[in-house]
């Protein structure tokens, strides 16, 4: 048996005892990591680690260090009234509010995780607030980050364009941006009625009054008074955005930094945020990410598109690229996978059987729609901000979700825009 198969049983290992045995999956995947690393692959330690993902490490504590200190301070519940007041106390529209207002971070720029950091928080709080499914609150984030992601003027738009340029292959930024957009749409909308939308409040609900579960409110005076840690804490969440869409900075050290800032001023709102950081999340994510990292510079995820590549049937080898991307997305870089993936198809491409602009747009929707897996960078952030949750039960129905993003998706784009040939 070959190393590649080896490292890919191991991984369904890791994922069956995990479930059956309640094991956090982070650790077992550290273990794994270790396994396979040494005995398999000859890795030294220093090689394994560097698989570690330090910068969505930084961005997962760094963020919910910042948000609790907005939770423990009531600036969370302000901004959520303010958000009913700004749609008139019409609660059904706010998840659509938050799927455009990521879209339009990510289309005008913003890394999607930068987009989704900065969004989650508040929108899960929000559905805290007012009992809307947290599955649809994230869904609509990430959905929406990714619908604009693939605008011309888009960090990933510009890099899948860019590599297309590099390939000599023929592209078409609008109908990329296009079909991001319209599978994202498609998905927020049967999302929305699936979860409950449709039985959200369409008439206005008064600020101050109770939530769904029946559970008091503080009166509408207290979370309407901005003290002086409320403004500073919006000061922050200003800063924060600013720094990361307008200086191109780095989401979980700017937020981690402003989190000490704070801190500093009203430290018991401090140390009560750092023990919400949700750390077991923390573990998870790292864990299974450092193992893919192993998988990466074992060649498993090479050996697996050239496989495919090879495959004379090119419709055929298509739709297995398209869910190839969309399983590795589900638990590795997006653009990277993007990056791998449409090379490797240059060959069929070049023959004339596939239309390049299709296949192009297929691979890009296929590899980024799975960003809703809790193992992915955007679901990862909205597992970890989610208040009052089961956080076991809603990881499992973030992995479920994204399970059933990769395998529906792929064959429907490739239905859409392979198979007609469009390029």
């Amino acid at each position: 048996m070959s190393d590649e198969l080896i490292s890919i049983l191991v991984l369904v290992v890791v994922f069956v005892i995990a479930t059956t045995r309640s094991i956090n999956m982070g650790a077992l995947s550290f273990a794994a990591a270790f396994g396979v690393g040494e005995l398999v692959a000859d890795f030294s330690a220093d090689h394994i680690f560097a698989g570690f993902p330090g910068d969505l490490f930084v961005v997962l504590v760094g963020v919910t260090y910042l948000f609790a200190l907005a939770r423990a301070n009531g600036t969370t519940d302000w901004l959520v009234h303010a958000s009913i007041r700004m749609v008139g106390g019409r609660v059904a529209l706010i998840p659509w509010v938050m799927f455009a207002i990521s879209g339009v971070l990510t289309a005008i720029g913003a890394v999607s995780p930068a987009a989704v950091a900065i969004v989650a928080p508040l929108a899960l709080s929000f559905a805290a607030r007012y009992r809307i499914s947290p599955l649809l609150m994230g869904a609509m984030v990430v959905h929406g980050a990714q619908g604009g992601g693939f605008s011309p003027i888009s960090i990933y738009g510009s890099i899948v364009n860019g590599i297309v340029d590099r390939e000599k292959l023929p592209g078409n930024e609008v109908t990329l941006f296009v079909a991001s957009l319209v599978v994202n749409l498609i998905i927020a909308a049967v999302v929305f009625v699936v979860c409950g939308g449709l039985k959200l409040p369409r008439t206005a609900v008064a600020a101050g009054e109770e939530r769904a579960d029946g559970a008091g409110e503080a009166p509408a005076d207290a979370e309407g008074r901005l003290t002086p840690a409320r403004i500073a804490t919006l000061s922050a969440l200003v800063v924060l955005v600013v720094a990361v869409l307008a200086f191109d900075l780095d989401a979980g050290l700017t937020s981690i930094t402003l989190a000490v800032a704070l801190s500093v001023f009203w430290p018991d709102h401090g140390k009560k945020a750092v023990n919400e950081v949700t750390w077991p999340t923390v573990l998870l994510i790292c864990g299974v990410l450092t193992y893919v990292g192993v998988l990466d510079e074992m060649g498993t995820i090479d050996y697996a598109g050239k496989a495919v590549s090879d495959i004379g049937i090119p419709l055929l080898a298509a739709l297995l690229l398209c869910y190839i991307g969309a399983i590795v997305s589900a638990f590795a870089s997006s653009v990277g996978i993007m990056g791998a993936l449409i090379p490797l198809a240059v060959p069929f491409l070049a023959q004339g059987d596939i239309g390049a602009v299709g296949m192009i747009a297929a691979l890009a929707v296929s590899a980024t729609v799975v960003d809703v897996s809790p193992f992915s960078t955007n679901g990862a952030l909205v597992l970890a901000n989610a208040p009052d949750v089961d956080r076991d039960r809603f990881f499992r129905q973030l992995m479920v979700y994204g399970g059933i993003m990769v395998v529906a998706v792929p064959p429907i784009v490739w239905l859409a825009l392979v198979v007609p040939g469009l390029g």
